[in-house]
């Protein structure tokens, strides 16, 4: 067993440990990382659709509530159905995508949730692209509530942008 630069030779041997395993057992414990990480995602996005559905004036579970033009729109009932009809659709588009990665999750072999995992991180991308500077400009306008939203909402979805990464490579 070596040592690292830091004399940690604790790091060598769980490696060592690692690579002398079954590898029927190193894929068994890769599924379940890979299949981990991927329901953990499928709850949070649940949590957001449910409350699409039921509570969109939540200020919870990144629902339409933090937005100060959800209660604005209140007053003009042609704009205010026509939000919410965004918003409801916005939750049955997520459904449909939860319930397939539920699928991959439950049917798919390593090799496709592995890619599942690639896909995610790239889409939720996306976000850094034209949601997050949106969102950014309206933090600062005062349109969010509580103050700084974006900020914690851009650092979540880092963080699941990592969560994926991290997992795509090292499960």
């Amino acid at each position: 067993v070596g040592i690292c630069p830091r004399r940690c030779t604790h790091c060598h041997a769980h490696r060592v440990a690692r690579l002398s395993k079954d590898p029927q057992a190193i894929k068994e414990e890769v599924t379940m990382l890979i299949k981990i990480t991927l329901l953990i995602f499928i709850l949070l996005e649940f949590s957001n659709v449910a409350s699409l559905y039921f509570f969109p004036g939540s200020k919870r579970a990144n629902a339409m509530g933090v937005f100060s033009a959800w209660e604005k729109s209140k007053q003009y009932p042609e704009i205010h159905d026509l939000v919410r009809y965004l918003v409801y659709w916005v939750a049955g588009a997520k459904l449909i995508f939860l319930l397939l990665l539920g699928l991959i999750v439950a049917f798919a072999d390593l090799s496709l949730q592995r890619l599942s995992l690639v896909a995610l991180a790239l889409a939720t991308l996306t976000f850094f692209w034209r949601l997050f500077p949106l969102a950014r400009k309206m933090d600062r306008e005062g349109q969010l509530q509580p103050q700084k939203y974006s900020l914690v909402l851009g650092g979540l979805i880092m963080a699941l942008i990592i969560l994926f990464t991290l997992a795509a490579i090292f499960g």
